[in-house]
């Protein structure tokens, strides 16, 4: 009996011991999945860290790109229709849209400065400006100080009097005559080769017309579509049929600076070639 006991005691030991093998064998099995599973949670946070650190990389990349972009300042007289003037709070005009249109080409940013037009080139050759566009004909006397593009336009300076005035009739009429003018435009500086005139500068354009209108002066010499506009804005006045001069207009830039230079006449190339810069000129000057 105690032999039979002992059997039955021996079996419930080696089934116990068989239980607890069994039981044993997921604890097992567990330990390398758990591990695999936080490999892959270590693997995904990486690869989510790197992604987020290439991003703002890039995000670094293009500010500073656009902090290194740099801004072209352009010095003009904005009383000049309809190659600058006021609209509004803006300043706008063919100058305007033609030199932000070459800045666009540089791929640089754009602004514009308004300030008197004799102050133009001693701006630019302080470099307070980059350069200068307000309707600027290239002249001898104006390359020693400044460097100039290629031509963007061809223009007229003309002569303005009063409709009623039959003794002025072409530029030979204007010796011995009071004349107004632009201070430091072409016209001012063609008029005093005129013999015997008196020549009355003006800060602005419309100035020497509103003095033509007072019956202060007799003519006034200035570009040709500046003068279209003043005439139409003005009744009684009238432009005479020969033209006073033919001359170009370019932009100018500080003396040496050839960087610049060859940037600016390489954009005015390329808006000549597809038509883009005689768009801004129709959009202001409609053929007649």
């Amino acid at each position: 009996m105690k032999k039979q006991i002992t059997a039955l005691a021996l079996a419930a030991m080696m089934a116990a011991a068989s239980l607890a093998g069994c039981s044993s064998k997921p604890a097992e099995t567990s330990a390398p999945e758990t591990e695999a599973a936080e490999e892959t949670a270590v693997e995904t946070k990486a690869e989510e860290t790197e992604k987020a650190e290439a991003e703002n990389g890039e995000t670094e990349a293009a500010a500073e790109q656009s902090e290194n972009k740099g801004t072209l300042v352009m010095a003009t007289n904005a009383e000049f229709p309809p190659y600058e003037f006021h609209d509004g709070g803006e300043i706008v005009g063919i100058d305007v849209e033609i030199a932000a249109a070459i800045a666009a080409e540089m791929g640089m940013d754009f602004e514009v400065e308004d300030i008197a037009f004799d102050s133009i080139i001693p701006e630019v050759q302080s470099g307070k400006a980059d350069f200068g566009a307000a309707g600027m004909t290239v002249t001898e006397d104006r390359k020693q100080s400044v460097d100039f593009s290629d031509s963007y336009a061809t223009a007229t300076q003309v002569i303005i009097v009063k409709a009623d005035n039959a003794d002025i009739a072409s530029p030979d009429d204007l010796e011995g005559k009071t004349i107004g003018v632009q201070l430091g435009t072409t016209g001012d500086i063609y008029a005093s080769d005129i013999a015997d005139a008196t020549i009355e500068q003006y800060n602005k354009g419309f100035e020497a017309v509103q003095a033509l209108t007072q019956n202060k002066i007799d003519a006034v010499i200035i570009d040709g579509e500046p003068a279209k506009v003043f005439v139409a804005e003005n009744e009684g006045l009238k432009i005479l049929d020969e033209a006073f001069t033919t001359e170009e207009y370019a932009i100018c830039v500080k003396k040496g600076n050839t960087e610049l230079l060859d940037g600016i006449n390489a954009a005015i190339a390329s808006l000549k070639e597809s038509g883009e810069l005689q768009k801004i000129v129709d959009k202001y000057i409609t053929a007649e």
